[in-house]
C-alpha cells in the first residue's frame, strides 16, 4: 500500500510530451529570428533577383514589416511540423537505443529515423506549411490576383472556404519528400556529429552543439533545396485565364525545371537557402538544449 504513490502519473506522462514540447518551442523561437532570412529566400525563388536586391526592393517598397509577413504562419508550421519531427525522431532514436541494448546507433538507422520522423512531422505541418508560402508570395502577384491573407487562420479559413478543406494538402506530397530528405540530413547528421565533436575529438558542449549544428545545417541544406525549390512552384501557382496550371504535379515541375534550366535550377538561391537552414538549425538545437538543462535544473 506504501508503494503506490499518486504523483506518479504526472512524471510518467511529462518523459513521453516532453521531446514534442521541447521540439516545437526550439522551432519557434528560432523562426523569430530566422523569418526575414526565410522571407528572401522565397523571393529568390519566386524569380525576383538577388539576396541583395531583394532586400533593396522590399525595404524601399513594403517597409521593414514585409520581412515579417507570414510570421503566424511560420510560428503555427513550428507548432506542428517541428513538434511532430523532432519528437517523433527522439523517441524513434530511444527504442531503437534501447533495441541495441543501449549502444550508440549507426548512421543508418539514424537516417531512417529521420526520415520516418519528415515524414510525420510534414502530414502533420503541410496546411500551415501552404498558408506560410502563400502569405509570402502574395506580395509578388498582380495586385488582382493577391489573395490579402491577414494571418495563418484567416488563411487556412480561406482555403477551406474556397477550395475545400482537401486543399489543405494541396503540395503535400512534394512537402513531405522535401521533409523527409530534410530531415535525414539535418537530424542523423547531428547526432552523429555530436557523437564524434564529444567522444571522439572530446570538445566540450558549446564547441559539439555549434560544430554539430553547422554540419546538420549544411547536409538539410544540400539534402533538401531541389524537393523544396518544385515544392514552393507547386503551392504558389496559379491558373491562367483557362483556368490551367502551369505544372500538373510534381514530377511534371521537376521535369520542366530540368529541361529548361538545368540540374542547377534546382539550387537557385542556395547560398541564401543554406544561410537560411543552417542557422535556423543551430539556433533550434542550441534553444533545445538550453531547455533541456533548464528543466534539469527544475527538475523536470
Amino acid at each position: 500500500m506504501a508503494e503506490e504513490k499518486k504523483p506518479q502519473p504526472i512524471p510518467g506522462v511529462w518523459p513521453k510530451v516532453k521531446p514534442f514540447v521541447n521540439g516545437g518551442t526550439s522551432g519557434m523561437l528560432a523562426t523569430c529570428v530566422i523569418q526575414p532570412i526565410d522571407m528572401i529566400k522565397v523571393r529568390i525563388q519566386l524569380g525576383q533577383g538577388s539576396a541583395a536586391s531583394v532586400t533593396k526592393n522590399m525595404l524601399k517598397n513594403e517597409g521593414l514589416g514585409a520581412f515579417y509577413k507570414g510570421l503566424s504562419a511560420g510560428l503555427l508550421r513550428q507548432a506542428t511540423y517541428t513538434t511532430a519531427r523532432l519528437g517523433t525522431f527522439r523517441i524513434l532514436t530511444n527504442k531503437a537505443i534501447e533495441a541495441n541494448d543501449g549502444k550508440p546507433l549507426p548512421l543508418y538507422q539514424k537516417a531512417l529515423c529521420g526520415l520516418t520522423a519528415g515524414a510525420i512531422g510534414a502530414s502533420v505541418g503541410s496546411p500551415a506549411d501552404l498558408a506560410l508560402i502563400r502569405m509570402q508570395a502574395d506580395a509578388t502577384l498582380p495586385a488582382a490576383q493577391r489573395r490579402n491573407y491577414t494571418n495563418a487562420f484567416h488563411a487556412l479559413y480561406r482555403i477551406v472556404a474556397d477550395e475545400g478543406v482537401l486543399a489543405l494538402w494541396k503540395g503535400a506530397g512534394p512537402t513531405v519528400v522535401r521533409a523527409m530528405a530534410l530531415n535525414m540530413g539535418m537530424l542523423a547528421s547531428y547526432d552523429q556529429s555530436v557523437e564524434f565533436f564529444r567522444d571522439s575529438l572530446g570538445f566540450g558542449e558549446a564547441a559539439t552543439i555549434v560544430g554539430a549544428s553547422t554540419i546538420s545545417g549544411f547536409f538539410a541544406s544540400a539534402c533538401s533545396l531541389p524537393f523544396d525549390f518544385v515544392k514552393t512552384q507547386i503551392q504558389k501557382m496559379q491558373p491562367d485565364a483557362l483556368g490551367k496550371y502551369p505544372y500538373t504535379g510534381s514530377l511534371d515541375c521537376a521535369m520542366k525545371t530540368l529541361k529548361a534550366g538545368g540540374p542547377l535550377k534546382f539550387y537557385t538561391g542556395f547560398p541564401v537557402y543554406c544561410v537560411r537552414i543552417a542557422p535556423h538549425v543551430m539556433m533550434t538545437w542550441i534553444f533545445l538544449n538550453y531547455i533541456q538543462k533548464a528543466e534539469k535544473k527544475l527538475g523536470l
